[in-house]
């Protein structure tokens, strides 16, 4: 195995050959081996260990035996202790999410304290047929069919084309030790019981199951790739690029055959995978949104508008302006200055009559139950009547900003100026403000 191991590096992993990486190892079998691999193939890395504190004095056997494994091979040994059952109780997850969501923070922050390039995980061929049949039993695409990735970000896997009983027997041969966690015997746990239970039956359907199901991967990977060509050539006819955000025409996406199929390949990688929900979408009134984890889809007459997710909306949402100057950190840029003569408003630049203002200025998001008095129109209106008037979309309108004097809104900018404000007695002084 060790050789298979040198040339599986060589040929899909050749980054490693040169790079300082770490290895998340618990001392079970399956890290162990990893752990070895790469010590004997004379690769550079560190040691990582996570204390859950879940299992008592096991667990910190557990640790003990991983600091010695790496003091004996001359590794550098980073561990960590977590009170998991606290952040269980706290994130309201399940231990093995809690552990997940732990464990794979600490590992950034490793890689980036120490300037290590990888986080190898011993994630191995029967982990792939684990998550296959769980992905299998909930309902999934073809992403979730092709197995766990060798690579994704800065995690490496290069046990994957290796079963549990390569990783066992080369073990044994080499006379090595790991630590047994009594849990993975437990089959209240999904994954534990599709491993015990399901997958023995499996194999004894048909002795070459396991080599049968590697195949099986490699076609589906296959078909993934040709798939995946394909719709991204769809998604470069389909969606229009506009203003940092993506237009998608409803007519066009209906036409599509079998439509929720295509839903998923083209929305799914945004988050969206409720197809129900993006069928629904497609027929909603026109400002009907979905929100997913990194995006919004709204639905705007005939398109749907996708844009990710505004994170300035994490930031404060109101910016004071005073007499003497504008400052730099605002989220649009004005320009002010006083002028002789007063030219026609645009949405770009406005006039105003400079002794009505009452500073400081704020410039700040429209809210519920705002209005002004637009010029051309001269009486009250409420802004969600303007903005449904001018046809402005939601992602526009919670993109939009207004200038203020007090409550009173002075301009909502690059849009329209408020009469209370436009300039009556050009003696008193005129003050241009500009939008760019």
């Amino acid at each position: 195995m060790l050789n298979a191991f040198k040339k599986h590096i060589e040929d899909s992993f050749p980054e490693l050959l040169d790079s300082h990486f770490i290895i998340a190892c618990s001392g079970g079998l399956d890290s162990s081996v990893l752990v070895e691999l790469c010590h004997l193939t004379n690769l550079s890395f560190s040691i990582a260990h996570c204390n859950f504190n879940l299992r008592g004095k096991a667990s910190d056997g557990d640790e003990n035996f991983v600091r010695q494994y790496a003091k004996k091979i001359d590794k550098p040994f980073f561990v960590t202790h977590f009170d998991t059952l606290g952040y269980v109780n706290q994130h309201k997850v399940s231990v093995q999410m809690a552990a997940r969501e732990l464990r794979y923070v600490w590992f950034d922050q490793l890689l980036k304290e120490h300037n290590s390039a990888y986080l190898l995980t011993a994630h191995h061929a029967n982990d792939n047929l684990e998550t296959f049949i769980i992905n299998l039993s909930r309902g999934t695409g073809i992403d979730g069919l092709t197995g766990i990735p060798a690579k994704i970000n800065d995690i490496r896997r290069p046990l994957l084309p290796f079963t549990r009983q390569e990783l066992e027997s080369f073990a044994q041969v080499e006379k090595m030790e790991w630590r047994e966690d009594a849990s993975n015997a437990d089959a209240k746990y999904l994954r534990n019981k599709i491993r015990l239970e399901i997958i023995p039956k499996l194999n004894e359907l048909h002795p070459t199951f396991s080599d049968n199901f590697k195949s099986t991967l490699d076609y589906l990977a296959q078909t993934d790739v040709i798939a995946s060509a394909y719709l991204e050539k769809l998604k470069e006819e389909l969606f229009v690029e506009k203003d940092e955000r993506q237009e998608v025409n409803i007519s066009k996406l209906k036409e599509l055959k079998p439509l929720s199929t295509y839903l998923f390949g083209l929305f799914s990688s945004y988050g969206f995978k409720e197809m129900e929900n993006l069928e629904a979408l497609l027929d909603g009134l026109s400002g009907k949104q979905l929100v997913s984890s990194s995006h919004v889809l709204v639905k705007n007459r005939e398109v749907l508008i996708l844009s990710a997710k505004d994170e300035s909306k994490l930031d404060r949402q109101e910016y004071i302006i005073t007499e003497e100057e504008v400052p730099l950190n605002l989220p649009v840029n004005l320009k002010f200055s006083v002028v002789s003569e007063r030219l026609d408003n645009t949405n770009s630049e406005i006039f105003v009559q400079k002794n009505a203002l009452k500073y400081p200025l704020t410039v700040r998001k429209w809210k519920t139950g705002d209005y002004f008095y637009p010029i051309g129109l001269n009486r009250k209106k409420k802004l969600s009547k303007f903005f449904k008037d001018e046809k402005v979309d939601v992602l526009s309108k919670e993109k939009t900003w207004l200038l203020c004097s007090g409550e009173q809104i002075v301009w909502v900018i690059g849009m329209r100026a408020d009469h209370r404000f436009k300039v009556d007695d050009t003696s008193q002084g005129i003050l241009k403000i500009e939008f760019t």
